[in-house]
């Protein structure tokens, strides 16, 4: 299904049709689970959550009249933010389950975000900076959400966000050094 389709089932979505919900899902599982894939890279090995369990519960999230999605990026964007947050609440439980048991703490050489082999990152101290960067610049908040959480290219990022593609790397590699500079600091 073009991205024409998926938008035409959203609307659906939108109207309160619960058949479409249940059509969009073989559409949209596939490159929701590279972005699940994406987003768990950067977890230790012995994470609890799987990226087909991510996928699941990132998708009943999403899938509700009242947030009515512009278009497939739209909904690929804010499939990215939930997963971000399924992510961290799900660590943020599991801290509160060792209550305050030593967690993984993030190098400025882990902050690369550029892929699996990264290792466990602390996704509750990133989403802390995640949140301070939002504050002071919400367009690199959305590069890095959409990069590290969303399994993005930089031409897909650039291209949902309507800026160019040396925007984004610009943003990505600043965003990186800011965060590399905040986790290095906890």
């Amino acid at each position: 299904m073009d991205a024409a389709n998926v938008t035409l089932v959203l609307q659906r979505i939108a109207d309160g049709d619960r058949e479409a919900a249940e059509q969009l899902l073989p559409f949209v599982y596939d490159e929701l689970r590279r972005m699940a894939g994406a987003a768990m890279s950067s977890q230790s090995k012995a994470h609890t959550l799987q990226p087909t369990a991510l996928v699941h519960e990132a998708y009943v999230r999403l899938i509700r009249p009242e947030d009515g999605y512009q278009n497939r990026s739209h909904f690929m964007a804010v499939a990215s933010m939930a997963m971000r947050q399924i992510l961290t609440d799900h660590a943020r439980r599991k801290r509160a389950a060792r209550r305050g048991g030593e967690a993984h703490k993030v190098s400025a050489e882990t902050v690369q975000l550029e892929g699996p082999e990264q290792g466990g990152v602390d996704i509750v101290a990133l989403d802390d900076a995640l949140s301070k960067l939002a504050e002071l610049d919400p367009r690199r908040h959305r590069v890095v959400e959409l990069r590290f959480f969303g399994g993005l290219s930089v031409e897909e990022v650039a291209e949902l966000l309507d800026v160019s593609r040396s925007t984004v790397e610009a943003d990505w590699r600043a965003a990186r050094a800011w965060l590399a500079a905040e986790l290095s600091e906890t």
